[in-house]
């Protein structure tokens, strides 16, 4: 892969009041990224028992940790008050949205911003099921199924029928065309076990995990192109994109600082259980959890929690967050470049951990966009 053209994504975020979050999202664009994107969330990853101004100083400017705008919503006001940049979600799912209704709001999204809206999907987080009284079966299954009534959907003006496992569909239609003929919202995929590598290979636009293990990269795109080429893809149709959960400043040793905080180790809590072993280790929540699916933050006291993370290697931390000065990420962005990666999503954690780092962690993400951009 030339590390020339690697596009730089970020993590946008609106929170009351609404206004300011159009103006980040126009700074981002105005910045020089070439995407941004906004987390599909009813419930944040914090337990609210731990989010005190004792433990986290975010605490003392936001009453919750749970506070998120309907991301649908929020990207149609982003699309229409930018011009060029990608936009999409990170990830949403299909338990809570019908997959007619994703073919029809992407269409819309598509209009709206003129093309530039990516429908990033996944299997589903349990926080945002499970305490909603939605029943949680079979996410890869049902994700596949839903890809393919999208796809159903977009690409057939005359009604259509689909007998799965999931959704039946009879007589349905959807006539509504994308803005330009022909060319769909590309579908990426946030895969990380066998089968929805498989699922992406065969039926995604674009693959975002959020592992920063080179193996598992290398490993899991190999998979991705195997199953493209069984079906009859080229690797081509198929972006290879990286969300990395990010930690910066001037000062490497800060970083390393910031990755010992409790929010910085909380994350962990949603890795399974084998990611644990590695580190010879349980899961701090028990045997074979898997965050993800299990981990509901607002049913954990702080004293578990703390508990929980108390049992976390910084080690854990240092593989798991994308961390270190300017020239240290740019390093590894190139590693990932090389092992095929085109487009990375940046999600700046740096202030989550320390507040007083906002702008210059900033700082930092502004010198690593402008290094490639230079590079083009």
């Amino acid at each position: 892969m030339d590390v020339d053209n690697i596009k730089i994504g970020t993590m946008s975020a609106f929170l009351p009041p609404f206004d300011k979050g159009i103006s980040t999202v126009q700074r981002i664009e105005n910045a020089g990224y070439d995407s941004a994107w906004w987390l599909d969330h009813l419930m944040g990853w914090v337990p609210e028992s731990i989010w005190t101004p004792e433990i986290t100083e975010l605490a003392r400017y936001q009453s919750s940790p749970h506070v998120f705008f309907d991301t649908l919503c929020t990207l149609a006001v982003a699309a229409w008050n930018t011009k060029n940049i990608l936009l999409g979600p990170s990830v949403t799912e299909t338990f809570r949205r019908h997959p007619a209704m994703l073919a029809q709001a992407f269409l819309t999204l598509d209009h709206i911003s003129k093309g530039r809206a990516i429908l990033g999907i996944g299997a589903g987080e349990g926080e945002n099921i499970t305490p909603y009284g939605i029943k949680w079966s079979k996410p890869a299954g049902r994700l596949e199924e839903a890809i393919k009534i999208i796809r159903l959907l977009w690409e057939n003006r005359e009604k259509v029928d689909f007998d799965g496992k999931f959704w039946k569909l009879k007589d349905a239609v959807l006539g509504l065309e994308p803005y330009r003929e022909g060319k769909y919202p590309p579908i990426w995929i946030g895969a990380h076990r066998p089968r929805m590598l498989d699922i992406t290979g065969r039926l995604g636009d674009g693959w975002l995990p959020a592992i920063l293990d080179d193996d598992f990269y290398a490993n899991g795109l190999k998979t991705i192109r195997e199953s493209a080429k069984k079906a009859g893809r080229t690797q081509d149709e198929i972006t290879p994109a990286l969300w990395a959960y990010s930690v910066l400043d001037e000062d490497h040793s800060e970083s390393l600082r910031m990755l010992e905080s409790p929010l910085a180790k909380n994350y962990l809590l949603t890795l399974p259980s084998e990611i644990f072993e590695r580190y010879g280790i349980q899961h701090p929540l028990g045997e074979d959890f898997y965050g993800l699916l299990d981990y509901i933050p607002t049913r954990y006291d702080q004293k578990t929690v703390l508990n929980a993370i108390s049992k976390i290697p910084r080690k854990m931390c240092e593989d798991h967050y994308m961390h270190g000065t300017p020239d240290e990420i740019i390093s590894q962005i190139e590693k990932f470049a090389r092992l095929g990666m085109q487009h990375i999503v940046l999600c700046n954690m740096t202030f989550f951990f320390d507040v007083s780092k906002m702008r210059s962690s900033f700082n930092c993400m502004k010198k690593i966009v402008e290094y490639f951009k230079t590079r083009t």
